[in-house]
């Protein structure tokens, strides 16, 4: 008889500590980036490319990071599944007001230097990937939260939300990299120092959206 033991099977915990790490990491290399080498942040400024700036720090650290994060709670956080939820819900909602806030700096950015808007794949990424992450949130509350779906509906909605919460994260992770690619062929920034913290930026945005993802899929390991 084949043994009943599954051995080889993997816990979600080394990859939710990889991710973490790598948010840390995200995060210092984005800071680094914007306040050394593109000037600093501003929502109001001569320097209209401060403007841009917040919309980059809110988009890949308040959206992204958070967002990953917030995916991240059910195995992360050591606590009851309803501590666990608090954290869910909380970081997506401080990850949806960052995206709203980014999106507004980059069309404050895009008015304030007299350029069109949407015109780019990027814009439309982003644009679709705040759309389709407020509608989730929403459902998603309504559904687990307040006032709540019965049993049997939660048990439908379930696999659909979680489904669309990955599909939607790893989208936003699309958007950022079409965001650095144009930035890096605008500014023609190619194997400058500032060229290679952009390309790093990217490769530990995707690595962090495979830590995350596995994260979601594996069984949570023992504390």
């Amino acid at each position: 008889m084949p043994p009943k033991s599954r051995s080889f099977q993997i816990s979600a915990t080394p990859a939710t500590m990889f991710a973490h790490l790598l948010a840390i990491a995200v995060t210092a290399l984005v800071l680094v980036w914007l306040l050394h080498f593109r000037g600093g942040l501003a929502f109001e400024s001569a320097n209209k490319g401060k403007i841009l700036n917040m919309h980059a720090l809110l988009m890949a650290v308040g959206f992204i990071v958070f967002a990953g994060e917030a995916i991240m709670a059910y195995k992360s956080v050591p606590a009851k599944r309803k501590v666990q939820k608090a954290f869910h819900v909380t970081l997506h909602l401080i990850a949806l007001a960052a995206g709203v806030v980014g999106v507004y700096a980059a069309f404050k950015f895009k008015h304030e230097v007299e350029e069109k808007d949407m015109t780019s794949l990027h814009s439309w990424l982003g644009m679709i990937t705040i759309c389709l992450f407020g509608l989730q949130w929403l459902l998603g509350f309504f559904s687990f939260v307040f006032p709540g779906a019965e049993m049997s509906a939660r048990g439908s909605y379930r696999p659909w939300h979680v489904f669309g919460g990955l599909a939607i994260f790893f989208l936003a992770i699309s958007a950022a990299q079409t965001g650095l690619l144009e930035t890096s062929i605008f500014l023609v920034l190619g194997l400058s120092q500032e060229g290679l913290i952009v390309n790093f930026t990217g490769l530990l945005l995707f690595l962090f959206a495979v830590g995350v993802g596995l994260s979601s899929v594996l069984p949570r390991g023992r504390y």
